[in-house]
């Protein structure tokens, strides 16, 4: 919904200190409209960016990858290693698999051959992991009987270590209903305070009452607003409407009670953690490092972001191409393994 309207507050002299957070309310969330307006805007663009800056190295740095993976792979099961180097392999090539897995860059059979991969490491790990679970059962057993008369003080120490566990789960647990409930009052306080202010306008404006002709059409083009403000739950809208109409009939903002002023403060607060939400949402999909920012990010920010992003993996595809090398043949492998740089 494209509506424009005016700021038409008046200074805050003579306002209470709710009236003025309120208008403070009012102003913040015009500019962070003003802001996701901003950065959807830029959204393609720096995706267009990406795709042409970053993006190529990246593609060629999984591709180099996927090579060191086949020749490891080959290798490891050509040739004769020591179980330490096989080991040290072994590790290489699980790391590799598990960090191309998900790649978007390699063609299918790329893919297979990595899921191969990966699958048998990871049945591996399970086969290891259930052999030690039977041994460490039996261990267990054997402790048991070993340390029977002790039994009293090890479930003492088991049932407090539970009971400690318990207590902090239930303390969560009532947190989260707490927050749970005090949302959902929000919202229900919100959604009062939304039909509230619609109401208001549409008894104060309604065209029907006005004999006037030229005053007639302009309460209609308000009322028209009102109702798609309304349908599209926009409460910062309604509220900058009904302080406009008020003004205009001189009726000061002194006219709003506590309770109303409570009602619009929780509802706008709300409106602006969305519109907060919403900003972060863009930047979190257009930043490709993960690590996340700290303070407030700018459009610029992300920019520099993806060249420092580009310049740092092109130096690993530098590094990665060298390896590469060595790892054609056997003899480089080793090579590699001996100085700790595979």
């Amino acid at each position: 919904m494209a509506l424009e309207l005016k700021n038409t507050l008046q200074p805050d002299v003579g306002l209470s200190p709710q009236q003025r957070k309120l208008n403070r309310l009012i102003d913040k969330i015009e500019k962070q409209q003003l802001e996701l307006k901003q950065w959807q805007q830029a959204q393609e663009q720096i995706q267009q960016y990406t795709r042409q800056t970053l993006m190529p190295v990246y593609q060629e740095l999984h591709a180099v990858l996927f090579q060191q993976l086949e020749q490891l792979w080959k290798h490891l099961h050509e040739a004769e290693f020591s179980k330490a180097e096989a080991t040290q392999l072994d590790v290489k090539i699980q790391y590799l698999a598990a960090y191309l897995k998900n790649s978007q860059s390699l063609s299918r059979q790329q893919t297979e051959i990595i899921d191969d991969i990966y699958n048998y490491y990871q049945q591996h790990i399970e086969h290891t992991q259930a052999r030690k679970n039977r041994k460490q059962s039996a261990e267990e057993i054997e402790l048991f009987f070993d340390e029977e008369n002790n039994s009293e003080q090890i479930a003492s120490e088991d049932f407090e270590e539970w009971d400690s566990e318990k207590y902090s789960q239930t303390r969560e647990q009532a947190k989260l209903k707490r927050q749970q409930e005090k949302l959902e009052q929000a919202t229900k306080l919100a959604e009062q305070s939304l039909k509230t202010v619609y109401l208001k306008i549409a008894a104060t404006i309604h065209p029907d009452r006005e004999p006037d002709e030229s005053k007639k059409v302009e309460k209609t083009e308000l009322l028209q607003r009102a109702n798609e403000a309304y349908a599209a739950q926009d409460l910062f809208y309604l509220l900058k409407l009904q302080i406009q109409i008020e003004q205009n009939r001189g009726v000061s903002q002194k006219g709003l009670s506590a309770e109303q002023l409570k009602f619009h403060q929780l509802a706008l607060d709300m409106q602006s953690q969305k519109l907060d939400g919403q900003i972060e949402e863009i930047i979190q999909s257009l930043s490709w490092n993960k690590k996340g920012h700290i303070g407030k990010v700018k459009i610029t920010d992300l920019y520099k972001q993806v060249d420092v992003d580009t310049s740092a993996m092109k130096k690993q595809l530098k590094g990665e191409k060298e390896r590469l090398k060595y790892m054609k043949k056997v003899s480089g492998v080793e090579m590699l393994l001996e100085h700790g740089v595979l």
